[in-house]
């Protein structure tokens, strides 16, 4: 997987491909699923879920740039995969799910494997942790509409965002980063992510 699917699609980031390379993927698939874990296309997980393709998740990690003493607040924690390779990256990681089963489920696992810089929160992963911003970094791992100003705002200086912003079935991961009272948004590449419910994403 890291080699066919993922550096040689242009990720080089050596401390993401470690984290990939030792978070063990089929942790977080369905049984049924778990023959394709290292396939490089996303897999249903439950409530109308997925967990995103490896190269993919690769990606937007990259894109990221998380650093060690990094604060990171994800949006959507899904399996928990994405946030597991976070977890390997950063001091501390913050992870938003609003579907209590699947929170859960994944941070059954992410104790299982021993992360232990992990805190899980209910709740409209859209509006954020007003009260634990600001963050170093911000994924999002599901499509808006727009990128979320309440977010954007919940950024340091010097911060960054990547999320998928578009439509109901083609989307782009925009880059974010935040220099003062200003922000700088750059697309990067078509993707296709399932809906971020909320306030600011599309409704409850």
């Amino acid at each position: 997987m890291i080699e066919q699917d993922i550096r040689r699609r242009g990720v080089r980031d050596p401390r993401v491909l470690d984290a990939m390379a030792i978070i063990p993927r089929e942790r977080f698939v369905p049984p049924a699923q778990r023959a394709f874990a290292y396939e490089d296309h996303a897999l249903p997980i439950d409530f109308g879920q997925t967990i995103s393709q490896p190269f993919i998740v690769a990606y937007m990690t990259e894109r990221l740039a998380v650093k060690p003493d990094a604060k990171v607040l994800e949006i959507g924690t899904g399996s928990g995969y994405q946030t597991a390779v976070l977890a390997r990256l950063a001091r501390t990681v913050h992870s938003v799910e609003r579907i209590d089963a699947l929170r859960e489920r994944a941070a059954q696992t992410i104790a299982e494997l021993q992360l232990t810089n992990v805190v899980f929160h209910p709740g409209d992963g859209s509006l954020g942790l007003p009260a634990f911003a600001p963050f170093d970094r911000i994924m999002v791992t599901a499509a808006a509409p727009r990128v979320p100003p309440t977010l954007v705002e919940q950024l340091a200086d010097g911060g960054r965002l990547v999320v998928p912003v578009g439509g109901d079935t083609e989307q782009t991961i925009v880059e974010v980063v935040r220099k003062g009272s200003r922000t700088i948004e750059t697309p990067k590449l078509a993707c296709r992510f399932v809906k971020l419910i909320g306030q600011e994403g599309w409704g409850g």
